[in-house]
C-alpha cells in the first residue's frame, strides 16, 4: 500500500498564514525561460481556493448550497521583485487581511527560498450564480475571522 495521498496537498495553515507550494514546470515559462507574469495570478487564485477548501468552503460546496454562490475578483494589484524559473520551487503565502459585508481582502506573497518574488494585494466579492454581489454567509464569515486570528 502506498503512503502517498490521494489527492493533491491544498498547503498547510499556520496560525493566521496559508502556505501553498507551487513547483514551477517548463509550460510556465516564457521564451525567456522565466514565469510569464499571468501566472503568478494563477498560483494566488489556487491559494485562496485551497484556503476555501481548509475552511471547509470548496468550490464545489460552495455551487451546491441551497443558495449557491461564488467568489470572484474584484480589484488585484500585484509587484513583481525577482523572475521563478523552471524547477523552481516556491510557496505561496495568503494572509486574510479582512471580511466585511460581500467583500474580503487577501495579501499574498510568493517566495523561493527567503526570496519574495511577487506580493499581491486582492479584493474579492461573493455572488450569487446569477452574478450579482452577495452577503459573505455568517459561517464562511466566521471562519474568514477564525484564520485571520489564527485560531483554525
Amino acid at each position: 500500500m502506498s503512503d502517498r495521498p490521494t489527492e493533491p496537498s491544498a498547503g498547510i495553515i499556520r496560525g493566521n498564514l496559508h502556505i501553498l507550494p507551487v513547483r514551477i514546470y517548463y509550460e510556465d515559462t516564457d521564451f525567456s525561460g522565466m514565469v510569464y507574469h499571468a501566472n503568478y495570478l494563477r498560483y494566488c487564485e489556487r491559494a485562496r481556493s485551497d484556503v476555501l477548501r481548509l475552511l471547509g468552503f470548496g468550490h464545489t460546496e460552495l455551487a451546491a448550497r441551497s443558495e449557491p454562490l461564488a467568489f470572484t475578483v474584484r480589484r488585484i494589484e500585484i509587484d513583481y521583485f525577482l523572475p521563478a524559473r523552471i524547477d523552481d520551487a516556491l510557496e505561496v503565502r495568503s494572509h486574510w487581511q479582512e471580511a466585511a459585508g460581500a467583500r474580503f481582502r487577501v495579501h499574498q506573497e510568493i517566495f523561493r527560498g527567503q526570496a519574495r518574488l511577487a506580493a499581491a494585494l486582492v479584493e474579492a466579492a461573493c455572488i450569487s450564480m446569477t452574478g450579482r454581489p452577495r452577503r459573505i454567509p455568517p459561517e464562511i464569515l466566521a471562519a474568514f475571522e477564525k484564520f485571520s486570528a489564527g485560531s483554525t
